[in-house]
């Protein structure tokens, strides 16, 4: 059995929340978001948890320390791979490791494990998670070649007008082999239009050193989707109160749903 670990990342401020609080700290249902995807990590199997922190750090340990997790701080936001590599010395040792945002409180359990069974089924080194959307408008992009392989993920910025066409969207979500990772993370540059270290340059690296690379696409987009200012925390908070009621009114018609994507 695969040793798997998690990082996730909650470094940023926010500054579209229009609050003085680290974005991840903000509560649904009684649970601040970074809450919901330690408790996902931990249901797909991770034993070990690194939060990569920054804006506020104090505040967020203070906030999440009930919770059973490793931190790692970074200092100046330079990209998702520089938020990975704060995280290094976390990465010993061979096994899996997942990349997660703090930010995505609909992110489940059953989610992560679909895309550690899809990961390791396909004999991947990496495996980014994926969805279509309508409006990709911002997101990273994947691209497949005509027999619908995967051939890389690019930034919006860096993308061309073909590549801009796709509507499969990287979600920042991955599955990687944790020793690979750690050679990744080592040749990664800033040579793109942000100046920044990308994490899906990882994707490339990877596959160009002959193993398997592949994105693993959702059927439903839902999951995947983060918390970038107070009314997008609004409509999280309406899902979970309508999930919690669609539960109970499934139960009551003697159905058990434990899950939003669960088979009833």
């Amino acid at each position: 059995m695969e040793q798997l670990k998690a990082i996730i990342l909650a470094a940023g401020k926010g500054t579209r929340m229009k609050s003085e609080l680290p974005k991840v700290v903000h509560r649904i249902d009684g649970q601040c978001l970074v809450d919901y995807v330690i408790d996902a990590a931990k249901g797909a199997g991770a034993k070990d948890i690194c939060l990569v922190v920054g804006y506020k750090h104090e505040v967020v340990e203070a906030e999440i320390s009930h919770q059973d997790v490793q931190y790692a701080l970074q200092t100046e936001q330079l990209g998702t791979g520089h938020a990975v590599k704060c995280a290094g010395d976390f990465l010993t040792g061979g096994g899996e490791t997942l990349i997660l945002f703090g930010d995505t409180p609909l992110i489940t359990a059953d989610t992560l494990k679909r895309l550690k069974d899809y990961h390791r089924e396909k004999g991947n080194t990496v495996t980014v998670l994926s969805a279509m959307v309508d409006d990709p408008t911002g997101y990273g992009r994947i691209i497949r070649d005509e027999n619908g392989n995967f051939i890389k993920s690019v930034e919006h910025k860096d993308a061309n007008e073909a590549e801009l066409a796709s509507h499969e969207i990287n979600s920042g979500m991955y599955i990687f082999d944790t020793k690979e990772l750690r050679q990744a993370l080592d040749l990664l540059t800033t040579d793109n239009a942000q100046g920044e270290y990308y994490l899906p340059d990882t994707l490339t690296i990877i596959k160009n050193k002959g193993l398997k690379a592949d994105a693993f696409a959702l059927e439903n987009a839902e999951d995947i989707t983060g918390v970038n200012d107070q009314q997008q925390l609004a409509d999280k908070q309406d899902h979970f109160v309508g999930d919690v009621v669609r539960r109970f009114d499934l139960i009551q018609c003697g159905k058990d749903f434990r899950h939003r994507n669960s088979s009833i």
